[in-house]
């Protein structure tokens, strides 16, 4: 074991021991409390957070980001799982949360939008991190492209129709960012109008945010060969052959053209309100363990507390009829 495995494996054992203490707190402040705490020790096991090394600035080209790379993170495979198992634990606590304020009518939401290029692994990160997380509570839903009664109406209307609820969680696998990435490849909207899209975007997640939905934006940067090496395991395994469509490698034929739309894309979309996060994700343990941290933390810092009982509900009473049943 290196030196930065001991280091991760040493932060991996402090955040688990302060987690299995959350429910020993007294109060419910005191738990909470635990809870922030457990967070920021798995926090520790990265070398810089994730939101501050990953986050799309000026000057990123995401052509020129290592699909292989595991930046911040100094352990491997194994570690990786550990830190999801413990993370997503915590996910599920702070889902509980996020549910029983949206249920005494707080606006606070979370949409998470999964952008990438064939086979960079959306699928796989949904199933990963939220595996101790309540279905209740948690919005699903892919897009592709727009059909029948979607032509009728503004690119973001089938978009409104898929937001998360108040207290919800809404995961987005791709979104209305192939509205303008798409029309760019096949030149199928005027140029004008294209552009007038990404203020429109902004303007919508904009608008999001100011009524509660904190919103992730993440791409996951596949490298040409791990695509490569995907595909043809989908050709070999007869369980996976499902996933093969010969577009696949159409879009693979104009890589560069893809690379050419997303650069445009965080160029005129990354804001305050909803930051690209650029995660490389030839190593899947690697990509989930980002997302991981990234939703966990956007949950944490929503500093959320329980809610109290309904409006007029006298507990004494309740008690009364109870012990009279």
């Amino acid at each position: 074991m290196g030196k930065d495995d001991k280091r991760v494996d040493r932060a991996l054992k402090k955040a688990r021991e302060r987690i299995e203490t959350i429910d020993d707190g007294t109060t419910m402040a005191e738990r909470l409390a635990r809870a922030a705490k457990s967070s920021e020790l798995l926090s520790a096991v990265w070398t810089l957070p994730p939101a501050q090394r990953l986050m799309f600035h000026p000057g990123v080209q995401v052509g020129r980001v290592d699909g292989d790379s595991t930046p911040g993170f100094g352990g491997g495979k194994d570690e990786a799982e550990r830190f999801i198992e413990l993370s997503s634990t915590e996910i599920a606590r702070y889902q509980s949360l996020l549910y029983a304020n949206g249920a005494r009518g707080s606006h606070r939401r979370l949409l998470i939008v999964l952008q990438g290029m064939d086979a960079s692994g959306k699928g796989g990160i949904v199933r990963h991190v939220f595996r101790q997380g309540n279905p209740m509570g948690i919005h699903y839903h892919g897009f592709g492209r727009p059909e029948g009664e979607e032509l009728e109406h503004d690119f973001l209307w089938r978009v409104r129709r898929e937001l998360p609820r108040d207290g919800w969680i809404a995961v987005f696998d791709r979104s209305h960012y192939e509205d303008v990435v798409m029309p760019r490849i096949g030149g199928t909207l005027d140029e004008g109008a294209r552009q007038a899209r990404f203020d429109v975007i902004n303007a919508f997640e904009r608008e999001l945010a100011a009524d509660g939905c904190a919103i992730v934006k993440i791409f996951l940067v596949v490298s040409r060969d791990e695509q490569r090496r995907h595909f043809l395991g989908r050709l070999d395994d007869p369980e996976k052959r499902w996933k093969f469509d010969p577009s696949d490698l159409e879009a693979r034929e104009r890589w560069d053209d893809y690379m050419a739309a997303w650069q445009e894309t965080f160029e005129r979309t990354s804001t305050p309100d909803a930051p690209w996060y650029l995660v490389p994700a030839d190593n899947r343990w690697y990509s989930r363990a980002v997302v991981s941290e990234l939703l966990r933390t956007t949950l944490r810092n929503m500093n959320l507390t329980w809610p109290g009982l309904a409006p007029g509900v006298d507990p004494d009473e309740v008690r009364r009829r109870l012990a009279a049943d």
